[in-house]
């Protein structure tokens, strides 16, 4: 088979599993779970041979006309290369874990069916999106994953949260696709095509007559999908969806993919100077905000997501520095140890019956009682916090080396003002993260109290992906100088200045915190759980089933609480119920944009209503009345009406003599 084939039946496979999931759904249950396990992992397998065939060193373009249009062709194409060869790798193994994660996580999930052919559909549309060669085909697949993640962050429609979630997901991803459309067309109108080859040709022929304007409209869109600021308030309340749908999305689908479309194109955005500048000044916002509100949230998952966001921050750093290597170095390993974080917090959820950090911390033996667990997200952290050997040192080192070459200059593709943008940010980021990736492992695995009630042995296959996984996030960084090839040809190995930096400042973060966490120990033990409660009035329990269901606090609202043994408050001090917020920006929005609109709404209801409706009230009055006095004429007897046919009568005759008498005169 050839090579052509076996990658059209990558994206292929994954599709017709969530077709045949939703039809045999409700007639044969029994099929539904292999349906969602084995496409992905059959896909996974292709995927390897398609990279193990193609290599790094070469390009795989095929293409067949989809239809003529008249004027700019729409073709179904591939174009395969390194990247695209090793990101759809990594797609179809964190899409095949989260399959066999959920078969335990959802086991009496009465949706399950529909939500497995969903997640499905999610990997097919990714997928496409990494092979796709022509842009409106890549477009496809950017908006039917934007659909699947609407339905699949919306899984628990029961509950207010996740309904709020789902649509603001959609809304605020859609903002940005309005621009990053006519981006598109704007760009095919330059190039002629909408080919991926064509289009590169014609950035390297200068054939883009406006490349400043279209890389900010595409920039809009990709801020919209990879959670970048602004657009990025959308991600944190995602996590009120399925823990594994939430794995999917930060580590491998969805937010990976504003990223990768930049990196494909990343010739024309380098051809603008501000387009650079505007996207690594998004990038070091990005990073910088979303570590200090990841170390304010109390949500493990919360936590999670604002790393995520992160992490996609110094990936757009890699491209404003116009290294596309880096970025998509990080964005494989990210994938890997994102998966692993959130697979694993969703055991911790499970056992601990509750996602609050500040619970977790009053419940002892946690540690114990998960251990697969417990050294899988230790493995998981310690790559996010970038210490060596993990994968996250080396990739992130690679970012950080990129925007150091750019800041002194030695290559000139990126301005020098990027370059320094990202490594000034890139470093406090690295801070931060180790502080929050620190202060997370001691909260959830190192808390003192009464243990937790034991709900059982986690499910096997809730645990067995966890070593999977962590195989790439231990091991993955140690092969950089294996993918050389893969990645433009140019070594990722770290420096010294960068790796000594890097590694400092993580230290740092992770020692502050630590000792944090250590000098209000001893408060903890006299703290009683009442006094991080923001309701006092709040439940006190909820059911294991209704903690993972809605992933709702087992012991009440404390999101907002005073927790005084708490080493985020402790480090950020005032700043704390700013970052706790996300800054306030979301009350900006509801300020700026919500409030308008709901004004410029009612006003609209007041015009219809007191307006239109009363020029629709009066005409229907005025017929009323005008049917009730023809009514009354309609006596039924015949001498009336033949009275008043008399009467009419003697008034048209006299009428005319009068008129004739008239026009006589004159």
């Amino acid at each position: 088979m050839t090579t052509t084939t076996l990658a059209v039946l990558v994206p292929l496979l994954p599709f017709l599993g969530a077709v045949a999931g939703l039809l045999l759904g409700r007639i044969a249950p029994g099929f539904i779970r292999p349906l969602a396990v084995l496409p992905p992992l059959v896909t996974t397998a292709l995927a390897v041979v398609v990279a193990v065939r193609q290599g790094g060193d070469k390009t795989l373009d095929a293409a067949t006309q989809l239809t003529p249009t008249g004027s700019v062709p729409i073709d179904l194409a591939l174009h395969i290369d390194g990247f695209a060869a090793l990101v759809a790798v990594l797609v179809g193994l964190v899409a095949s874990c989260v399959q066999i994660y959920s078969t335990a996580y959802l086991r009496d999930d009465p949706r399950y069916s529909s939500y497995a052919a969903l997640v499905s559909l999610f990997t097919a549309a990714m997928l496409l999106v990494v092979y796709s060669g022509d842009l409106m085909v890549l477009l496809v697949g950017w908006e039917i994953m934007g659909i699947c993640s609407y339905f699949l962050v919306g899984h628990y429609w029961e509950t207010p949260e996740a309904r709020a979630a789902s649509l603001k997901a959609f809304l605020v991803t859609k903002l940005g696709d309005v621009p990053f459309l006519i981006g598109l067309f704007a760009l095919a109108t330059d190039a002629g095509t909408f080919r991926i080859t064509g289009i590169l040709d014609a950035v390297a022929a200068g054939g883009i007559d406006h490349p400043t304007l279209i890389a900010l409209l595409l920039l809009a869109g990709v801020a919209g999908k990879s959670a970048q600021f602004p657009l990025h308030t959308w991600l944190p309340d995602a996590m009120a969806g399925p823990t594994p749908v939430s794995a999917l999305i930060h580590a491998a689908t969805m937010v990976a993919a504003g990223i990768y479309f930049v990196a494909r194109l990343l010739p024309l955005f380098a051809a603008s100077a501000a387009a650079l500048t505007v996207l690594a000044v998004m990038a070091a916002i990005t990073m910088v905000g979303s570590a200090l509100a990841a170390l304010a949230q109390d949500d493990i998952k919360r936590v999670l997501a604002y790393s995520t966001i992160g992490q996609l921050g110094y990936m757009a750093g890699a491209l404003a520095v116009a290294d596309r290597g880096a970025a998509v170095f990080h964005l494989l390993s990210h994938g890997a140890f994102k998966a692993l974080l959130f697979l694993a917090a969703g055991v911790v959820i499970h056992a601990a019956g509750t996602n609050s950090l500040a619970a977790m911390s009053r419940m002892g033996g946690l540690a114990k009682r998960i251990p697969d667990t417990y050294w899988t997200m230790t493995i998981a952290l310690l790559a996010l916090a970038a210490i060596p050997p993990f994968a996250g040192f080396f990739s992130k080192e690679a970012v950080l080396v990129a925007a150091e070459h750019t800041a002194l200059r030695e290559s000139t593709t990126a301005p020098g003002v990027a370059g320094w943008t990202v490594l000034v940010a890139g470093l406090v980021t690295a801070l931060l993260t180790a502080a929050y990736a620190a202060r997370l492992w001691l909260l959830a695995f190192r808390g003192k109290g009464a243990d937790a009630p034991d709900h059982g042995r986690e499910p096997l296959p809730m645990t067995a992906v966890l070593w999977v996984l962590a195989v790439p996030s231990l091991g993955f960084g140690l092969t950089y100088g294996y993918f050389d090839d893969w990645f433009d040809g140019h070594s990722l190995a770290p420096t010294l200045v960068t790796a000594v930096l890097g590694v400092g400042v993580s230290l740092i973060g992770g020692l502050i915190t630590y000792a944090a966490w250590r000098s209000r120990r001893p408060l903890a033990a006299r703290t009683p759980m009442g006094a991080v409660a923001a309701d006092p009035e709040a439940s006190p329990a909820v059911t294991e089933a209704e903690a993972i269901a809605t992933h709702a606090p087992v012991f009440g609202d404390i999101a907002g609480a005073a927790d005084p043994t708490d080493p985020g408050r402790i480090l950020l001090g005032p700043l704390h119920r700013h970052a706790v917020s996300g800054f306030h920006l979301d009350a900006v929005y509801h300020v700026l944009f919500v409030r308008p609109v709901q004004a410029g709404a009612d006003l609209v209801r007041f015009l219809d209503r007191e307006v239109v409706d009363t020029y629709v009230r009066g005409a229907a009055t005025g017929s009323n009345w005008l049917g009730q006095l023809v009514r009354r004429a309609q006596t039924g007897n015949v001498q009336t009406y033949l009275s008043a046919l008399l009467a009419g009568s003697v008034v048209l005759v006299i009428a005319a003599v009068v008129l004739s008498h008239a026009n006589a005169g004159s």
